[in-house]
């Protein structure tokens, strides 16, 4: 074979190996890249999480709502606030206002400036009399020193776990008592009967099963949370879900990630699994 057709055909194999290496690497980036999307992001500062800004009819007056729920969760059930109330679990979507607020609905529902709570008035939300000092209690985004407790300082004495507080071993022992019934607001009814704990098998091989509790998701989320409206049915083996569902906010990721312990926390639902906390 003569030399100018060997070095052509060395060329032409040198090319389509580096085209197959460009491609393997566009391959991988896309994979790498993919994978980032369905990982859980690290979560924010323990005061930060969970916190939620409420500025939907607030570019003028006192200024944005922040809300945080480590403060009513000492206090208060999930199912209380989201169930009774009525809080809707999306950002944005309850639509409060200062007049429905008045009207004893939303925040106005217990901030009524007539409602007890450990002995003390809880003060009225949007009151017309209340003034530039107490909207900042509420309205203080951007306000230093506006807020009447702060995070480190509240929960000095609660027990923490890898991120902040671990409210499920502070309910359990007892340096938190949250209520879940408000007379005139809650309805009286039969303590629903527990269902059983179950196990989940994971999706791949390598990943330890899920130990699901409902004895503790009804402490604090009652039944009537989680179903239908984010497990449309309670039978055992009918939802198909998975980490990337749960990473995308859906299933157990309507909570978990948001303002209930972050999927990051792998120990928590997969038992001796790795810890692993970006």
């Amino acid at each position: 074979m003569p030399m100018c057709s060997m070095q052509k055909g060395t060329r032409k194999n040198e090319r389509g190996l580096l085209l197959l290496v460009l491609a393997c690497g566009v391959l991988l980036l896309g994979n790498i890249a993919s994978a980032q999307i369905y990982l859980p992001k690290p979560p924010p500062e323990p005061s930060e999480y969970g916190k939620v800004i409420l500025d939907n009819y607030s570019t003028a007056g006192p200024g944005a709502v922040v809300f945080d729920h480590w403060l009513h969760r000492s206090k208060f059930t999930c199912r209380l606030c989201h169930v009774d109330v009525g809080f809707a679990m999306q950002a944005k979507a309850t639509g409060i206002r200062a007049s429905t607020n008045r009207e004893g609905f939303h925040c106005g529902a217990c901030h009524d400036g007539k409602k007890l709570f450990d002995g003390k008035t809880i003060f009225a939300a949007c009151s017309d009399a209340a003034n530039d000092k107490q909207c900042d209690r509420c309205h203080s985004l951007g306000k230093k020193g506006a807020r009447k407790y702060e995070y480190k300082e509240f929960t000095a004495k609660f027990p923490k776990g890898i991120y902040g507080v671990n409210w499920e071993a502070a309910e359990r022992s007892g340096v938190i008592k949250p209520v879940d019934f408000v007379e005139g607001l809650s309805v009286k009814k039969a303590p629903m009967r527990s269902r059983e704990d179950f196990s989940v098998k994971a999706g791949f091989s390598w990943v330890n099963p899920i130990a699901f509790s409902h004895e503790k998701h009804s402490i604090w989320n009652g039944c009537e949370l989680c179903h239908p409206e984010i497990f449309p049915t309670a039978k055992k083996g009918t939802i198909r879900f998975s980490m990337f569902s749960n990473i995308e906010g859906r299933y157990c990721g309507a909570c978990h990630g948001k303002v209930a312990f972050p999927l990051n926390n792998c120990q928590r639902c997969h038992p001796n699994a790795p810890l692993w906390a970006p």
